[in-house]
């Protein structure tokens, strides 16, 4: 018999061989390191017994999928230590999760920080234990009868909801057994570093109407290094939060009295109006016109995008004059109005019409968190209308405009292709064909993606762009969208070369996104530091004397006339007082002024992130500053 592997080499084995073994003929190393088996595409536990030719892969720490077995045997080795320390906790769910797991339990006390020292210290014995997970099944009446006898009514619903035919399988452990589906490591002892990281309170299922439950979160690694480093992390995205440093740079504020609806502040507002302004300034270069369409649309327009059909539990609604009405959610219908009012020829495309369009989306008040869900945004859309054959160009054309734009912030980013959903509209023939013009124009770029199968938009196959900010963490933002799925619904045309009226295809597409998600993104990408080009204050002078306030005050004007953000402070207060204060407040270049610098007409500069003071003249500054500001330096 062979198994044939990952590179489509293959191995001979003799039935009733452990798939382990098979791989220890591969490489001692990798059987170490083997945590799970696919075989045949079917996840299963590294001690599997292979019966026939198969397809065996080795599942890694370094795998998605043996990451999650890593961690959910680990989810186990917590439940086991929770009921040793509390029998009387109920199980409900634990499974692995991106970068950890969580498991949920009804108490009827509260976990306190103390608990969760004393499961993590429960948690190394049984690890110490070493004890094997044996993996054995029950048919469904001795399944529930089981789960009843232990006093696990969560486990008995879940066992009452699985199918009829459904193989119902338990894993025990020393003294504790789940019920669940698997696989696992081959022991306990294979859990080699982990750390419980918050408390939080989830309701059975997700429902409301449901008891609430305590959640514990943690996480998991296979080296100890990797866990401290991810420890790291996850502190230095706390000290970045843009909740906290939003609040603490008066950037923005979120209030009960407006869930979802961020409230923007004087600096907010100067930063969102410096991203827009360069917004406007790249698209102009790149040949996009600027339109603004209604927030409110009637009902039949959101009918005849297909959105009323599609999309409408995340639509606010209202009535105007007994006709039903929407709070529009994107822009894109009113661009097809826009284009429609009006004959166009062949010359006249391709035609990119820009939009910093304001739409509300109605999201569960569970999701919202900071700018990076709220229920108003401004979304930076374009709609690009064009013959088909202009396709392929247009698509590189915005595609170079992203690059210029992410790379401006020094943010990386990976493409993702999303395919036809269920429920699409349109033939799949146009879809195939909208779908191989992404790839092709991304490909003949050098540029590389991943497919993610079935989360197309619902007109169209789709390019998402995900950005990978200095923690190593992504944010999707960007996004090309192909459709000749509207054009055909809102009837658009063209009359081309050939004096016969045609159907445009268009491309839908965003760069930031949404500009609060992108300012959210911005502020945890740079901590708050935002370049000199961006931040809100730019200057900030500090004076040592009273007879320096006349000076500063001038100098000010200047740098206003500029064009260089500047604010004084003349407080009574020490320097050092000062400096520290303008320190917190992120601010870029902090100009000290006494009497010296009165007398000499100079400026003693103090670069953010510097020691050293530097005396410069007024001119030298304002030049420096001024090609900074010019050149977007962002380092």
């Amino acid at each position: 018999m062979f198994a044939t592997l990952k590179d489509g080499s293959k191995r001979e084995f003799a039935a009733g061989s452990r798939a382990i073994d098979v791989i220890a003929q591969i490489s001692q190393g990798l059987a170490r390191h083997t945590l799970a088996v696919e075989i045949d595409g079917q996840m299963h536990e590294s001690s599997t017994v292979l019966e026939k030719d198969c397809v065996l892969n080795a599942l890694t720490f370094a795998d998605e999928a043996g990451r999650a077995v890593y961690r959910h045997t680990a989810s186990h080795v917590m439940a086991q230590a929770v009921k040793r320390l509390f029998p009387e906790a109920k199980l409900a769910i634990g499974p692995a999760i991106e970068n950890g797991f969580y498991y949920d339990f009804d108490t009827e006390r509260a976990f306190t920080p103390a608990d969760m020292e004393a499961i993590e210290a429960e948690m190394k014995k049984i690890i110490k234990e070493d004890l094997p997970l044996e993996r054995f099944e029950l048919p469904r009446e001795e399944a529930i009868a089981f789960m009843q006898e232990k006093g696990e009514p969560y486990k008995v619903e879940l066992i009452r909801d699985l199918p009829e035919d459904a193989v119902i399988s338990f894993y025990k452990q020393g003294d504790y057994t789940d019920l669940c589906a698997g696989p696992h490591l081959k022991s306990t002892g294979g859990i080699k570093a982990y750390k419980l990281m918050s408390l939080a309170g989830a309701y059975w299922r997700g429902n409301e109407k449901n008891k609430m439950l305590q959640r514990i979160y943690a996480t998991a690694f296979d080296k100890k290094a990797d866990l401290d480093a991810y420890i790291t992390r996850i502190e230095e995205a706390k000290r970045r939060d843009h909740r906290k440093l939003g609040k603490e740079l008066g950037l923005f504020l979120l209030m009960d009295e407006g869930p979802g609806f961020p409230f923007f502040l004087p600096k907010g507002m100067t930063l969102k109006n410096t991203l827009i302004d360069y917004w406007r300034q790249v698209h102009k270069r790149y040949g996009y016109t600027e339109i603004s369409t209604p927030i409110i649309l009637n009902r039949q327009l959101w009918e005849r995008s297909g959105h009323w059909d599609h999309y409408k539990e995340n639509m606010y609604t209202t009535v105007i004059d007994e006709t039903e009405f929407a709070v529009k959610p994107m822009n894109c219908p009113g661009g097809m109005l826009v284009y429609k009012a009006e004959p166009h020829s062949y010359r006249d495309l391709p035609l990119r019409c820009g939009e910093l369009g304001l739409v509300h989306r109605h999201e569960a008040s569970g999701t919202l968190h900071g700018l990076f869900r709220v229920r108003c945004f401004t979304q930076d859309d374009a709609h690009i209308f064009m013959t088909r054959d202009q396709m392929k160009d247009e698509i590189k054309g915005v595609v170079r405009l992203f690059d210029e734009v992410y790379s401006l912030f020094g943010l990386k980013y990976d493409i993702e292709l999303s395919t036809m959903p269920k429920d699409h509209i349109g033939s799949e023939e146009e879809w195939e064909e909208n779908q191989n013009t992404l790839k092709e124009a991304i490909t003949e770029m050098g540029k590389s993606f991943t497919i993610n199968e079935g989360d197309g938009a619902f007109y169209g196959p789709k390019l998402d762009f995900h950005l990978e900010d200095c923690l190593g963490r992504t944010w999707q933002c960007g996004t090309v969208q192909l459709d000749s799925q509207l054009p055909e619904r809102f009837e658009l045309e063209y009359v081309g070369a050939d004096g016969e009226k045609h159907r445009p295809i268009m491309i839908h597409r965003v760069v930031f996104g949404s500009i609060e998600r992108f300012i959210g993104i911005l502020t945890e990408h740079f901590a708050g530091a935002f370049p000199l080009w961006l931040a809100p204050v730019q200057v900030k002078l500090l004076t040592i004397t009273d007879r320096a306030q006349e000076y500063a005050a001038d100098v000010a004007k200047r740098l206003d006339a500029a064009g260089v953000r500047a604010e004084v402070d003349a407080r009574n207060e020490k320097i050092g007082f000062k400096i520290r204060e303008a320190r917190l407040e992120k601010v870029p270049y902090l100009l000290v002024l006494g009497d010296k610098e009165v007398e000499e007409g100079t400026l003693a500069v103090r670069k953010r992130g510097a020691e050293d003071t530097v005396s410069m003249s007024v001119d030298d500054f304002l030049a420096a500053a001024g090609k900074e500001i010019a050149d977007k330096v962002i380092f």
